[in-house]
């Protein structure tokens, strides 16, 4: 749990602490959001594990079942841009604890459709219990704001393992939990139990959230951020030409974005290794079963492919503070690369999927970590919220589109072609990062808020 023997309730205090106060409040910071990254985790992977059975028993057709997963991808996307603006003007605290609090009620209303066996709401529900992703993956950058430079990978890659603990245990306890609401008597379907027990989740994580990360990190770095500016100017050694933006909106977000390469490869990268995951990872189930696989062992190429995703995300983030966040988005590449290459050749070969699949997980990780800190440090601290909003809506939204795009790409021209061409969309993300390579923009130790 977090470190509370120091007591900062506001950015002053911390900045009148001096070093050790923003030691102090970096460890509760990681603390909170580890733990929290935990329960967001779980409360996600124990409602979704039984989604598209519960989509399927609704609305009374397997053609209808993927609408649940798509409602919820679709979901984090919409509430990335409000949830954006939110924290820029307030911080990461009110943002984070508003997405926990929407994904609750999300879980509450998808309950209230499967008792009345709603499929328009179930979609609804479910597209607001979608903001529990978007929480988790804001959580990444809260993460970052007071890093320090050269270990700002790292911080965001210990974020992103600790929900690999809730990703493998939300599936595993989704059956008891449905059993366990079921038993109660109130005419709840067990396959929606789980979300009753993941809205309980979402609350406890939101109350931690608004109870403990104080104060805000974002505004935190701000505030130092314009006091070390006001100390330079005094001093006569502050750098004119780079003042910090004005507004917080995502129009100045957009703009920094736009004005920054680095930034503009970050959201590509972020944007395309994601899309090329989701778009491999959603049909590749589709294509075990036409090859034999039964369901435990689609359940263990998948659980494969987590663990690619998140357990080694610490690996990628070291390796990217030490040899740069360019280096490590080609690193994304090539591991998607191969992965779409193994796994779309695998046929009937179980292991070779398994291994395309664990590859995936890999790429993506190392392009979430490098894109994700390359970011954060190539826009102003000013735009920073906006800008990560942005992102997110982009990875989400292109996400969206790729898996739905996925299934009528392998109706029609098979699993193989659908390796293919999401590898193809690696082509933008590699030609970017060759750019940057070849004007030999500085890397291994990128200097705070660079603009690019």
């Amino acid at each position: 749990m977090p470190d509370t023997s120091e007591s900062f309730d506001t950015p002053d205090a911390v900045r009148a602490a001096g070093g050790a106060g923003i030691a102090a409040l970096r460890r509760r910071v990681h603390a909170v959001l580890v733990v929290t990254q935990i329960l967001g985790g779980l409360g996600v992977a124990t409602g979704i594990a039984l989604a598209s059975v519960l989509a399927e028993d609704i609305g009374g057709s397997e053609g209808l079942a993927g609408l649940a997963s798509t409602s919820s991808v679709l979901g984090t996307a919409v509430v990335s841009l409000p949830l954006a603006a939110l924290m820029a003007a307030r911080g990461r605290r009110p943002g984070l604890t508003l997405a926990y609090l929407i994904a609750a009620c999300g879980g509450a209303v998808v309950v209230v459709g499967a008792v009345l066996e709603s499929f328009p709401l179930l979609l609804a529900g479910m597209a607001a219990f979608g903001a529990g992703s978007s929480a988790n993956l804001q959580a990444r950058f809260a993460a970052a704001d007071l890093a320090e430079p050269e270990h700002r990978a790292r911080a965001i890659s210990s974020v992103v393992w600790a929900t690999t603990v809730g990703a493998v245990l939300g599936p595993n306890i989704a059956s008891p939990a449905g059993r366990s609401v079921s038993a109660l008597g109130l005419g709840i379907p067990a396959t929606a139990g789980p979300f009753l027990w993941g809205s309980g989740i979402f609350v406890a994580a939101g109350a931690l959230v608004h109870v403990l990360l104080r104060p805000d990190p974002l505004l935190t770095a701000r505030a130092l951020e314009t006091a070390e500016a006001d100390a330079a100017r005094a001093d006569g050694t502050g750098a004119a030409e780079r003042a910090p933006a004005r507004g917080h909106t995502l129009r100045a977000g957009m703009a920094a974005v736009a004005a920054s390469p680095r930034a503009r490869l970050a959201l590509v990268t972020i944007a395309g290794t994601h899309t090329v995951m989701v778009s491999i990872m959603v049909m590749t189930p589709v294509a075990l079963s036409h090859h034999g696989a039964d369901i435990d062992l689609i359940g263990l190429v998948i659980s494969g492919h987590i663990a690619g995703m998140y357990a080694l995300s610490p690996v990628m983030g070291r390796l990217a503070d030490r040899l740069g966040r360019i280096s490590v988005v080609g690193l994304a590449v090539a591991l998607l690369t191969c992965a779409a290459a193994v796994a779309g050749t695998a046929g009937a070969d179980h292991t070779r999927s398994a291994a395309g699949l664990v590859l995936l997980g890999l790429g993506w990780s190392a392009g979430l970590v490098a894109g994700s800190a390359l970011l954060t440090e190539s826009v102003p601290t000013a735009a920073r919220a906006a800008a990560q909003g942005l992102s997110d809506l982009t990875m989400n939204g292109a996400a969206g589109a790729g898996g739905a795009l996925a299934g009528v790409i392998v109706s029609h021209a098979g699993y193989g072609m659908l390796t293919a061409v999401a590898a193809g969309l690696l082509l933008p993300v590699a030609a970017l990062a060759l750019a940057h390579t070849l004007r030999r923009a500085p890397d291994r130790t990128p200097r705070a808020e660079a603009p690019g």
